[in-house]
């Protein structure tokens, strides 16, 4: 089905009604949206600002490298679902619905987070305390696999003419924005009260914060309507098949793959992982660390929404590339900058530059995604392209890096994990057809 303008199929309004009403159905729209993948991506990303707490509590060994490994692989176990719930959740979304996709999506990660925030710890029952906090991981993997392709369909089939990178880059400022609520939480919680008292019990506030605020987004996403342009679309669409998916879409699917393996590698290294990487290889304090990534996501916030809406204008490609040739330059001189004499000020400056990067980077990322399918099979493609690269070179990375700086007792491996995603992101985008002229398919 061709759409001949976005804006035509989704804002035909009822005869009567003005401008105004319907820029502020839209505004209302990505209000909707963002709130809801807000709360849904503070619940995923808060267990890996807490995985040095969660190393000591559910999986002690006698080494606390061991610990950790163990606690950041329990991390990387819910990216490698992300993909089933990408596939199960996205084909739900194509047939049944956007607004019932994403309000399932926000039903399980409740589920999963409740599920950590009342877990006994290892010292009172044993190996099922990690064996639970395994099972809350892939509930939380699971519900995030297929996020991402609904929010961001309901966003850009939303969208009006020429602003659909602005329209879905706030899935990228919403991601910035539960990155930023994680920080300032896990902040606030850990210097109101003493170390001890925080492994004692204090780190489960931070899951029932977010067990709390659930049922808000739940009933938020409810009142979701369904775009035009899907609806039509589903009625003129055959039956989804999976097959034939990936036998007629297989060079987008590539293609988008590809430019979501940088996406992917630097948002688990230099944002989740980073506050862990500057306690245990830099020696800075906790809250510095936390500091530091909090203001990394107030420029991705901010940036993402402005730089996606430069690439409305100018297209998308030229600025993926600034983006991907920035972490590819900048990423090895900056960690070298940091491990000499480490401090807050170094700390943060260097993570307001890696906040710039991704606000060039998965800004504009988000619309190419969409913008590579047609309507009938969109949710499902666009979870798939972007999660198989995080549950194979995202949700493992902290992993990586902290076996290969053991390994290799280099404090710089993680840049060489970033720099070699940004030589893959950027052979990728090389082949790119930039889309962001035409009308979705």
């Amino acid at each position: 089905m061709t759409v001949n303008s976005d804006a035509q199929a989704v804002n035909a309004a009822p005869v009567g009604a003005d401008v105004g009403s319907s820029g502020a159905r839209l505004r209302r729209l990505v209000l909707v949206a963002t709130i809801g993948n807000t709360l849904d991506w503070y619940d995923f990303l808060i267990y890996g600002f807490l995985a040095g707490t969660i190393a000591k509590l559910f999986f002690p060994t006698e080494s606390e490298l061991a610990s950790l490994l163990l606690s950041v692989a329990t991390f990387g176990v819910g990216a490698v679902v992300r993909p089933i719930g990408a596939l199960v959740l996205g084909i739900y979304s194509d047939r049944v619905g956007r607004k019932a996709a994403l309000t399932l999506t926000i039903f399980l990660m409740g589920l999963g987070t409740g599920l950590i925030a009342v877990a006994p710890t290892y010292a009172s029952i044993g190996i099922w305390a990690p064996l639970l906090v395994v099972m809350s991981r892939l509930l939380q993997g699971f519900s995030c696999g297929g996020e991402l392709g609904g929010a961001t369909a309901i966003l850009v089939e939303n969208a009006p003419e020429g602003r659909r990178g602005l329209y879905a880059s706030w899935q990228t400022a919403s991601q910035a924005a539960g990155l930023l609520l994680g920080a300032m939480m896990t902040t606030l919680v850990s210097l109101s009260m003493t170390p001890a008292q925080f492994e004692a019990g204090g780190w489960r506030w931070l899951f029932a914060i977010g067990l709390i605020i659930v049922p808000v987004g739940f009933y938020i996403r409810s009142k979701l309507d369904e775009p035009e342009v899907f609806l039509k679309a589903r009625k003129e669409a055959a039956v989804f098949s999976f097959t034939e998916t990936v036998r007629d879409q297989y060079r987008p699917l590539l293609t988008g793959t590809g430019v979501a393996v940088l996406y992917a590698a630097s948002a688990y290294v230099l944002f989740i992982y980073m506050p862990t990487f500057a306690v245990r290889q830099l020696g800075l304090p906790f809250s510095q660390a936390l500091i530091a990534t909090t203001a990394a996501g107030c420029v991705v916030f901010v940036g993402s929404p402005v730089l996606a809406a430069i690439s409305d204008r100018y297209g998308r490609k030229p600025l993926l590339l600034v983006g991907a040739l920035a972490f590819a330059l900048l990423t090895y001189p900056a960690f070298a900058a940091i491990s000499v004499q480490p401090s807050l000020a170094k700390l943060a400056a260097v993570q307001l530059v890696f906040g710039l990067a991704m606000a060039a980077y998965a800004g504009p990322a988000i619309s190419v995604y969409a913008e590579l399918f047609p309507t009938h099979l969109r949710s499902t493609a666009v979870s798939l392209v972007h999660n198989i690269p995080v549950a194979v070179v995202g949700g493992f990375a902290p992993l990586i890096v902290t076996w290969l700086i053991a390994a290799t007792g280099n404090v710089l491996a993680p840049a060489f994990y970033v720099v070699a995603a940004a030589i893959v992101s950027t052979i990728a985008l090389l082949s790119l057809d930039d889309r962001f002229r035409e009308p979705l398919r």
